[in-house]
């Protein structure tokens, strides 16, 4: 089923994939999605690409030649008008370790091959539906010294420089800190920040997790072993 968007409302999609069917399997469900789709067949001419297209969604390939998928998305999380687009991973390896490496890397989503485009489109649908009703509730917290705003993925730590973060590290952090002393899951936080339909594994948090505390440092979110993750709002 279309999703009737307009040529000026649609997302923007970049399809990257050195398999040329795939990629025109991609693009034409896409397009007839109601998307905006541009395509590349290697890494180094994504970036290049992204750059000016500034997509809403990256489908990105991992084994790639001259720059493989793992690589492509490290770059490409290092541009921060690229830094809120979400970024799907393909691969036909489903082992633990390129899953992790890929996460590691800023995946948002990752898909083992091979794609069946029906299953593909209702993810990405969901994603968008998801990004909507985000945008729809508050859109800043402050907490301790933080001040965490939606609008703009930006958190800004004791007034000094604010800190952009890619989507899903937000994410996290904003449902934390919205019920602060909290305890979740791994798994009850897979399903609020990635959703019951994409499968995702547990250590995918963990890494999430430890991003966010290099980044912030590590009195913010709190480990209670065998348990979960809670936002600490006491004052150290």
């Amino acid at each position: 089923m279309s999703t009737n968007k307009s040529a000026a409302t649609a997302p923007k999609v970049l399809v990257v994939d050195d398999d040329s069917d795939i990629v025109e399997l991609l693009e034409y469900n896409l397009t007839k999605e109601g998307y905006s789709v541009l395509t590349a067949s290697n890494g180094k001419k994504a970036i290049e690409i992204a750059k000016s297209f500034i997509p809403d969604l990256i489908l990105l390939d991992i084994m790639m030649p001259q720059l493989d998928g793992i690589e492509t998305g490290r770059l490409l999380r290092q541009n921060p008008d690229i830094n809120h687009t979400y970024i799907l991973f393909l691969t036909a390896r489903s082992e633990e370790y390129s899953e992790v490496a890929a996460f590691d890397a800023g995946a948002d989503d990752y898909i083992t091959k091979p794609i069946k485009p029906r299953a593909l489109m209702s993810r990405i649908n969901a994603l968008f539906r998801r990004e909507a009703q985000k945008a729809e509730s508050g859109d800043t917290i402050e907490i301790l010294d933080l001040s965490i705003n939606r609008k703009n993925y930006t958190v800004t730590q004791a007034g000094e420089k604010s800190v952009i973060l890619p989507k899903k590290e937000f994410e996290l952090l904003f449902f934390l800190a919205q019920t602060p002393n909290k305890v979740f899951s791994r798994d009850e936080l897979l399903q609020k920040i990635w959703g019951v339909d994409i499968y995702v594994l547990e250590r995918t948090v963990d890494v999430h997790i430890r991003k966010l505390r290099e980044k912030l440092g590590e009195k913010y979110i709190k480990t209670l072993k065998g348990v979960g993750y809670m936002f600490s709002n006491e004052k150290e």
